[in-house]
This record gives C-alpha cells, sequence and structure tokens, in this order.
C-alpha cells in the first residue's frame, strides 16, 4: 500500500469545509470512553487502527479509511495493538 500523503489529505478536508484539521496520535490499546463532540469530525487513519462504536454499531478503521463523527454523537473508540495516527478535521 502506498504511504499516505498527509498534505493531500488536509487540503481534500479543508476543500470540504473543515476548518480545524490537525494530526493526533494515540498509543496501543488507548480507549476514549462514550463522549460528545460540539463539532462534525472526520478521522482519517493514517497508520495503525481505531474501533468506533457509535449508535450500537462497531466498525474498526485502518490506514487510508475515513470515519466521520456528527456533532453531538455519543460514541467511544478503542485504537488497534500497534495505536493508531490519524487526520482530524472539524466543522
Amino acid at each position: 500500500m502506498p504511504l499516505l500523503n498527509e498534505d493531500e489529505l488536509r487540503k481534500q478536508l479543508l476543500a470540504e469545509g473543515f476548518v480545524h484539521v490537525f494530526v493526533w496520535q494515540d498509543g496501543p490499546l488507548e480507549f476514549y470512553s462514550d463522549h460528545a463532540h460540539p463539532l462534525h469530525s472526520a478521522h482519517i487513519i493514517v497508520d495503525g487502527q481505531m474501533t468506533l462504536k457509535m449508535g450500537g454499531t462497531s466498525q474498526t478503521f485502518g490506514a487510508g479509511e475515513r470515519c466521520d463523527v456528527p456533532a453531538g454523537a455519543v460514541h467511544s473508540a478503542k485504537m488497534g495493538p500497534k495505536g493508531c495516527r490519524y487526520l482530524v478535521g472539524e466543522k
């Protein structure tokens, strides 16, 4: 799989109207319990895995995949065994 170009992914999110775009990294198996954000957020996985649970559904995302969380949606997230590095966009 080719390396993901973070600059191109950042440009993509900005073009979609995300006004705050940044890179975040979590360690192996890090867990965020149920919470919500005031803004819509997009997460593009650059390396590793993230399992997102929202609305009773759980889905695992890997490098190159994207998950969006609507503003106010209660969700939790668990990182994979090697951690996770991801680009976040908020609007």
